[in-house]
């Protein structure tokens, strides 16, 4: 997965469509990630004592990763993630800046 924790993306996508954020989970696994303040559902959980209320809690959900994209650090536009090879480390570039992110 080209995305990683702490990356500033730009949903593409869905409800939330325009919006930024920080990413603070990734789901490989599931090609899903969770950003920080979007794609927020909202979950009802029960009382589990006496004299307890039930509450609606607003939580982050996962959304896919091909409905997400990077935003360059260095030209604050959407960018493809990229690959390149120096020495013995492979690192990640933007490919609209041709610069390690």
């Amino acid at each position: 997965m080209k995305i990683k924790k702490g990356d500033n993306i730009e949903i593409i996508a869905g409800k939330d469509k325009g919006k930024r954020g920080k990413v603070t989970h990734t789901l490989p696994r599931f090609a899903k990630v969770v950003v920080e303040g979007l794609n927020i559902i909202k979950k009802h959980t029960k009382a589990r004592k006496e004299g307890e209320k039930g509450q609606r809690i607003e939580v982050a959900s996962p959304i896919d990763v091909s409905n997400v994209m990077l935003v360059c650090p260095h030209t604050d536009k959407l960018t493809r993630v990229g690959y390149k090879v120096e020495g013995n480390q492979k690192v990640r570039i933007s490919k609209r800046a041709q610069k390690e992110i």
